[in-house]
């Protein structure tokens, strides 16, 4: 059966259609642009913010007189809170509508970005961070839901391939705004960065974006009604928290045991270190863009499968490379085409979600996924500890989450091209 034909997910659970014949969805001939630009800044300068923490984490560790190992609970409590931002801004989102939540939680992004610089304790700290996995945990499902819902149709992987890719422009921001302000200042003024751009992204929303048709059409009347339509969706919900899991496997599992690998198998440390991660960043935005694009032309499924059967085949040269040049290929090489299925997600997932729980079930799925996804580094460094190389170590974890997201993938469904915004049951 064609991909572009295939079931709806009535096997994974018992959802209604409401898919529209082509080209008869209100939102086609309403503006888009501001929408998604809303949605790609708010996710990029969650990014941003995160990757500002893993770059300067050693140097706050060392204000606070914490060793790196304690400061890394403060990573793990923004992971640990980020399914209750998904859950809160989420369910939000599909009572009030996209456009609230989102201005409210830019704000809040802003203020907590402030009141990280402005920490003096490690507990203070702590809390802090704890808030941002709040706030970061709602800001993906809001900007992925209401991107998704304008965007024209047959731009929708492409529009998805360049939304997802903000967590790759967020680490090149963060990159550059370390390589410019840390050594001259120090690790509190980069957290000024983020605060005006995000208040000034609110501001844009407030004025400037509408909510989606789908939305105004199928919006819970009340949040007994939105709890009993989550539940009845239970098992879309459990294929998504797998499928997500098993894809943040692949990208962590490419991602942060890295820069060790590059320090402890190659000798290389400080500004080159980073300057090579940066590299298969870049490869990351083509490649999210690249396969995006392709899957408007034969398939999520079909486009991310292709992808993660690439990143399987370009194991040997990431990781056992014998010289300088060959190792930066296999960098980019697996980030295009890691990060190339994560760009088809954010359209995969939105056109399974039924309308009314559009902005709950994909964002929950995917901030449960994540936080089960984070022991794949630990993994990684056990195997590496009990003797073998860091190569070996996450050569053997890559290949075992890649052939995981493949079968995930497989075993699934799509609805490539779904049209929103028909009230269901009609």
């Amino acid at each position: 059966m064609p991909v572009s034909q295939a079931p709806p997910v009535s096997s994974l659970a018992a959802a209604p259609s409401d898919t529209l014949l082509p080209g008869s969805s209100k939102d086609m001939t309403e503006p888009w642009l501001g929408s998604f630009i809303a949605g790609l800044a708010g996710w990029t300068l969650d990014a941003f913010d995160f990757f500002l923490v893993v770059l300067a984490l050693t140097a706050i560790g060392k204000d606070f007189g914490q060793s790196v190992p304690k400061m890394l609970a403060a990573s793990w409590a923004t992971l640990a809170l980020r399914p209750v931002g998904a859950f809160l801004f989420g369910g939000i989102s599909d009572r009030f509508g996209r456009r609230r939540p989102l201005i409210i939680n830019l704000c809040v992004f802003s203020v907590v970005e402030l009141a990280t610089a402005f920490t003096h304790s490690y507990t203070q700290f702590i809390i802090v961070r704890a808030l941002f996995g709040i706030v970061m945990g709602g800001q993906w499902g809001l900007g992925a839901t209401l991107a998704m819902e304008k965007v024209p149709v047959r731009f929708r992987g492409l529009l998805s391939g360049l939304f997802q890719q903000g967590y790759a422009i967020g680490f090149l921001l963060a990159a550059a705004a370390y390589f410019t302000l840390f050594d001259r200042y120090g690790w509190r003024p980069l957290f000024f960065v983020g605060s005006i751009p995000a208040l000034i992204t609110a501001a844009f929303v407030a004025f400037r974006v509408t909510e989606p048709e789908s939305w105004k059409q199928n919006h819970s009347e009340s949040f007994r009604k939105l709890g009993r339509t989550l539940a009845s969706h239970w098992k879309l919900f459990l294929y998504f928290t797998v499928f997500m899991m098993a894809m943040h496997m692949s990208s962590h599992g490419t991602q942060d045991m890295y820069p060790t690998f590059l320090e402890k198998d190659w000798g290389i440390i400080g500004k080159q270190k980073a300057a090579l991660t940066a590299i298969g960043s870049v490869g990351a935005i083509i490649g999210g863009l690249s396969i995006g694009w392709i899957s408007d032309r034969i398939g999520r499924r079909l486009a991310m499968r292709l992808a993660m059967l690439g990143a399987l085949l370009a194991i040997p040269l990431w990781a056992f490379s014998h010289t300088l040049p060959m190792l930066v290929c296999g960098a980019v090489l697996m980030q295009f085409c890691v990060q190339g299925a994560w760009g088809v997600v954010p359209a995969h997932v939105v056109e399974l979600s039924p309308d009314a729980v559009r902005g709950t079930l994909p964002s929950i799925g995917n901030q449960v996924g994540v936080v089960l996804s984070g022991s794949v580094a630990f993994i990684q460094a056990l195997i590496a500890h009990s003797g073998k190389s860091y190569a070996a170590a996450m050569a053997m974890t890559a290949a075992t989450v890649f052939c995981l997201a493949g079968f995930l993938t497989f075993a699934g469904h799509e609805h490539k091209s779904k049209q929103f915004g028909v009230r269901e049951g009609k």
